[in-house]
């Protein structure tokens, strides 16, 4: 049991870890800012939802958190290491992802929503609206990942 303890307290206190969460939660923290500066949070439960949740704006998270993971484990293994190829590939499909398929199905369900919209005005059709995923503009994810560089720097030089 010691051992198991002793495991989960290596785990929670692993800088790599800490780096991470603290990277995605700074983005989080900014993109909840510039929101409420730009007066469109309406009540305080779309406070808390924009700042443990909500994703797409300015910065983005994702990007913020795999840029952190990956500048740890480059530091710290080596960027010859096979774990920093395996980080490198989860970073470029994340931020592939970010900034084009989930943009992507956005962008589609934000018309498939006007469309139905208009044919439920006319009568031609019941219609119930599709979720619009928000995905991330290249200077979103651009942000996002040099949030992350610079945080995943500043725990690797100050550990």
């Amino acid at each position: 049991m010691a051992n198991a303890r002793e495991q989960l307290r290596l785990f929670f206190s692993n800088p790599v870890l800490l780096s991470c969460i603290f990277s995605w939660l700074c983005a989080q923290l900014i993109k909840t800012l510039v929101k409420l500066f730009s007066g469109k949070v309406h009540s305080v439960a779309e406070l808390f939802e924009l700042m443990l949740w909500r994703t797409g704006s300015m910065p983005s998270s994702h990007s913020a958190l795999v840029a952190t993971l990956c500048t740890n484990i480059g530091y710290r293994s080596g960027i010859s290491s096979d774990v920093f190829i395996l980080s490198l590939g989860f970073f470029l499909v994340t931020i592939r992802d970010a900034v084009g398929v989930r943009r992507a199905n956005g962008i589609q369900a934000r018309i498939l929503n006007r469309i139905g919209r208009t044919l439920a005005e006319k009568g031609i059709v019941e219609f119930k609206p599709i979720k619009e995923v928000q995905g991330h503009t290249p200077a979103e994810v651009v942000i996002g990942c040099l949030l992350g560089f610079f945080i995943g720097l500043a725990f690797c030089v100050l550990n």
